[in-house]
């Protein structure tokens, strides 16, 4: 019970500083101050606290558990491609975004896209869009924060309550800090959980006697030996997830902090460290979750393993309840937590525990972002504020705050575990396809407004077409795939025990191929804005030729 303690003395500590940003705030009270910090957020505060927030449960609990059902190829998958592919997108857009938001005042990025395309309803259909993807993102830190404090007491912390305790912790920071406690929270968690994953792999090494003798049992194997390569991860389906990085800067969440910043300088040394503070959290994780594979002596380990093995040896056998049951006791998410429960001491494995909540926790600023879109970009483009007043104005950002905490539990309680999947399948898929949003908006001024609505309804027609699919059709057991659609002899959609593939490739790929498509074809079809619009975006365009 003592790393259940430490655990919920760290939870203290963050809000005390969230709610303590909120008595420093200045303008707490004004919009731009409540959610944007008035964009004066400083270097260190704004690197960390960036980086924190798109490291969550996913990071630590999910890839580990990725790791440990499919070996050290997790880092291949996320882990390196993150590492180059997000710090790219910074530079790229979210200097453009910075510098537009300065210039026009704008605090989310539907109001810039309203601006751009001279569009209303369709900015609020891209919003309805982005907040229906971003809520599993943060479903995902209240299962993660339910399943921490869970393992971390022993069982005595039930799921529903460990995830009732960091939904309220992180809507009360929220609710009185606004983006300024948010990212004094960020920047300490970012420490923490950087902190952890050296602290743990160190000391969980020691205590097994070394990595490379975890290593050479996993290789003497031939169950386990796969797990050190590639070989469970198709080669369609490994270029695939070099596309789901390219969600990042499409999450509002990562948009909106860019607008934070002091100055554009700021994303030089982001874009510099970032790629190093990937690999500090993403590798150390990933080792562990393949290590666990060897770590029989672990009893809530090995009980993962049998299920494993058993659903491996009788899939044909099995019935759909049996499976889905035998599933759940093979998920690897917690895989982590029940290494330092039984390797590290109590006093450790309470503060790793900590570490663990750190990144969790990290769902703060995508609450925040979501109620900054909502009063922004439906609240006050609908006359609520020109009505009712900016008192009012924050005040229904924070109750919106609220809300989504509630519903965000409501559904943490309600879907199977599988951090890993539920991420990839829904929020990085999705906002993946609706990267063509961005890209004609910052770089094509031939781009509309009806290009813009034809990628909303091609990604929200296809994430919902998915996620029937995977309703009506079973996941089948590990090893086996269910063909759905053969055309001439050739499986082009086919379900398999992650989820869905099109032709061998993840859904991402014919999304994100297919919204790009759609946005030049009828962009090419429709009027562009008005000329005087394009020439705020781009200026240089419209001048005149020099003699």
């Amino acid at each position: 019970m003592i790393p259940a303690l430490v655990v919920i003395a760290y939870l203290g500590v963050v809000l005390y500083i969230g709610i303590f940003a909120f008595r420093r705030a200045p303008g707490g009270e004004q919009a731009e101050g409540y959610f944007l910090a008035n964009r004066s957020l400083g270097q260190y505060v704004f690197l960390l606290s960036l980086f924190g927030t798109n490291m969550t449960a996913f990071t630590i609990l999910g890839s580990a558990g990725h790791a440990f059902a499919n070996g050290i190829v997790t880092y291949g998958l996320m882990g390196s491609s993150s590492a180059f592919i997000i710090p790219v997108t910074l530079y790229l857009f979210g200097t453009r975004v910075w510098a537009l938001g300065k210039r026009h005042g704008f605090m989310t990025p539907v109001q810039m896209y309203r601006d751009r395309w001279e569009c209303g309803h369709i900015g609020t259909a891209i919003f309805a869009l982005q907040a229906a993807l971003l809520v599993p993102y943060i479903v995902i830190a209240v299962m993660g924060g339910g399943t921490t404090l869970s393992a971390v007491s022993g069982g005595v912390v039930p799921y529903w309550f460990g995830g009732a305790i960091v939904a309220a912790v992180v809507m009360s920071y929220v609710f009185f800090g606004g983006m300024r406690g948010t990212a004094w929270v960020n920047t300490f968690q970012t420490v923490l959980f950087l902190t952890f994953g050296a602290a743990a792999i160190v000391f969980i090494g020691v205590s097994i006697g070394g990595f490379p003798q975890a290593m050479e049992r996993l290789l003497g194997s031939p169950e386990s030996a796969p797990l050190l390569t590639r070989e469970r991860i198709p080669p369609r389906f490994f270029f695939s997830y070099m596309l789901i990085p390219l969600s990042s800067i499409m999450f509002p969440h990562i948009s909106i902090f860019c607008l934070t910043a002091r100055r554009m300088g700021q994303f030089r040394k982001t874009v510099i460290f970032y790629p190093l503070c990937i690999l500090a959290i993403w590798l150390p994780c990933t080792f562990l979750g393949l290590a666990a594979n060897a770590m029989t002596d672990v009893p809530a380990i090995d009980a993962k393993l049998e299920a494993r093995a058993e659903l491996a040896a009788e899939r044909d056998s099995l019935t759909a309840e049996e499976t889905a049951s035998l599933q759940r006791a093979a998920a690897g998410d917690d895989v982590i937590i029940l290494m330092l429960e039984y390797y590290a001491p109590l006093w450790l494995a309470g503060l790793l525990g900590a570490g663990i909540m750190a990144a969790v926790m990290a769902s703060d600023s995508q609450i925040l972002a979501l109620s900054t879109m909502f009063t922004e970009d439906v609240f006050t483009y609908y006359g609520g504020t020109s009505r009712f007043g900016p008192a009012v104005q924050v005040q229904t950002g924070r109750l919106f705050v609220v809300l989504i905490a509630l519903v965000a539990y409501v559904i943490a309680l309600n879907v199977p575990p599988g951090i890993f999947g539920l991420a990839v399948q829904y929020a990085f898929s999705g906002f993946t396809s609706m990267l063509p949003l961005l890209v004609a908006a910052l770089f094509w001024r031939g781009s509309t407004k009806w290009g813009a609505l034809a990628v909303v309804i091609w990604t929200a027609v296809t994430m919902a077409g998915i996620a029937l699919l995977q309703a009506v059709v079973s996941a089948p057991p590990p090893g086996v795939t269910v063909p759905v659609w053969t055309l001439a002899g050739t499986e082009i959609i086919t379900r398999t025990p992650g989820g869905t593939d099109v032709l061998g490739f993840m859904p991402v790929l014919p999304m994100l191929i297919g919204s790009s498509l759609l946005m030049v074809v009828v962009s090419w079809l429709t009027p562009k804005p008005a000329t005087h619009t394009l020439s705020r975006y781009f200026p240089e365009q419209n001048q005149p030729p020099r003699p």
